[in-house]
C-alpha cells in the first residue's frame, strides 16, 4: 500500500495544488499558458532527446511508429462510424476517438510508474502518433471544418516544433552510434545531466496544469459519456490488437507497458482550439476533463496492480 501511495499520490497532490491555485488566483490563466509552453518547449524536448538519443535502434523501430500511425488512423475511421451510429452529432467525435496526450500526460504517467529509464520504451510507441497528430490530424480538421489546408505552414510548424527537433536530434545521436561513441570522453554523461536537470520538474508542472485545466462544471454528460466511452472501446480493441501484433513480429520488444500508458491517455489538448463555436468547445473540452480523469483512474489501477 505505501509503494501504491508513493505513486498515486504526488499525482493527485499536484492535481489539487492546480485546482486551488485556480480557485483562489493564486496562478492567472496567462501563467498556466507560460508553464506549458515551459513544458511543451523546454522540459518535454529535453526529455525526448535523451530518450531517443539512449536508445538502441533495430528495423522495428521504423515498424512500431508507422504501426501507431495506422493504429490512430483506424481508430478515426472508427470514431467517425461509431458516432454516426451512437447519433453523437459533432463533427470531432472522431477526432475524440484519436490521437493521445503524450506529451503533457503520458510521460509523467509512464515515469512516475516505470522510472526515467525507461522512457524510451514509451517514446518508440509515442512517435507515430505524434507524426499523426502533426501532420493526417490536423490535415483532417481543417477539411472537415471546410477549411483550406495550407501545407507549408503545417510542414513549417512541424519542422521548427522543439519536439520534433528534439526527437530528430535524439534519434540521429541514438541512431548513428555518435552517442555511445562520446561514451568514453564523457560527453555522453554531460549531456545526461543537462538533459536530467532540465527535464526534473516536467512531471510536476504537468499536472499542475492539468489540474488548473480540470472544471467539471455544466459538463453535458449523456453527450460526454458516450463520446468518452466510445474512445475507451475503439482503444481497448486496437490496444489488444497491437499487443498482440507486436508479440508475433517482435516479441523480445517489452512495449506492452507502453502501450498500456498510452492507450489510457485522453486526446490531444489542443483539440477545444479548432472547435467552430462555445458550444462546440464545451463540447470538446468537457470530453477532454473526462477522459482525463479516465486516465488517472487507469493510472491508479496501473499502480495499485504494480
Amino acid at each position: 500500500m505505501t509503494g501504491v501511495l508513493q505513486t498515486i499520490l504526488p499525482v493527485v497532490v499536484m492535481l489539487v495544488i492546480g485546482i486551488v491555485c485556480r480557485r483562489t488566483g493564486l496562478i492567472s490563466r496567462e501563467g498556466i499558458g507560460a508553464l506549458k509552453n515551459v513544458v511543451v518547449n523546454i522540459t518535454l524536448p529535453a526529455v525526448l532527446l535523451n530518450a531517443f538519443a539512449t536508445t538502441s535502434y533495430t528495423f522495428m523501430d521504423v515498424v512500431v511508429p508507422l504501426l501507431m500511425f495506422a493504429v490512430c488512423l483506424v481508430a478515426w475511421a472508427l470514431g467517425k462510424a461509431g458516432g454516426k451510429a451512437l447519433g453523437l452529432p459533432s463533427r470531432f467525435v472522431p477526432f475524440l476517438t484519436t490521437g493521445f496526450e503524450a506529451g503533457m500526460l503520458g510521460y509523467a504517467l509512464f515515469n512516475m510508474l516505470y522510472g526515467a529509464e525507461r522512457t524510451a520504451e514509451f517514446a518508440r510507441i509515442d512517435l507515430g502518433q505524434v507524426l499523426f497528430v502533426f501532420t493526417l490530424y490536423k490535415v483532417l480538421l481543417a477539411a472537415d471544418g471546410d477549411k483550406k489546408t495550407d501545407v507549408g505552414r503545417l510542414v513549417k510548424d512541424m519542422a521548427l516544433s522543439p519536439i520534433i527537433i528534439a526527437i530528430v536530434a535524439g534519434v540521429l545521436l541514438g541512431a548513428t552510434g555518435l552517442y555511445r561513441a562520446l561514451q568514453p570522453s564523457g560527453v555522453s554523461g554531460v549531456l545526461d545531466a543537462c538533459t536530467a536537470f532540465v527535464s526534473a520538474p516536467t512531471s510536476a508542472i504537468i499536472l499542475l496544469t492539468i489540474g488548473y485545466d480540470l472544471v467539471l462544471d455544466d459538463i453535458p454528460w449523456a453527450q460526454t459519456a458516450k463520446v468518452v466511452a466510445l474512445r475507451l472501446v475503439i482503444m481497448l480493441v486496437l490496444r489488444t490488437a497491437l499487443v498482440a501484433l507486436l508479440g508475433a513480429i517482435w516479441p523480445q520488444a517489452n512495449l506492452t507497458a507502453a502501450i498500456n500508458v498510452m492507450f489510457i491517455l485522453p486526446p490531444p489538448f489542443v483539440l477545444p482550439v479548432f472547435a467552430d463555436d462555445a458550444d462546440q468547445r464545451t463540447y470538446v473540452s468537457s470530453a477532454l476533463s473526462v477522459s482525463t480523469l479516465v486516465a488517472i483512474a487507469g493510472f491508479a489501477v496501473m499502480a495499485a496492480k504494480g
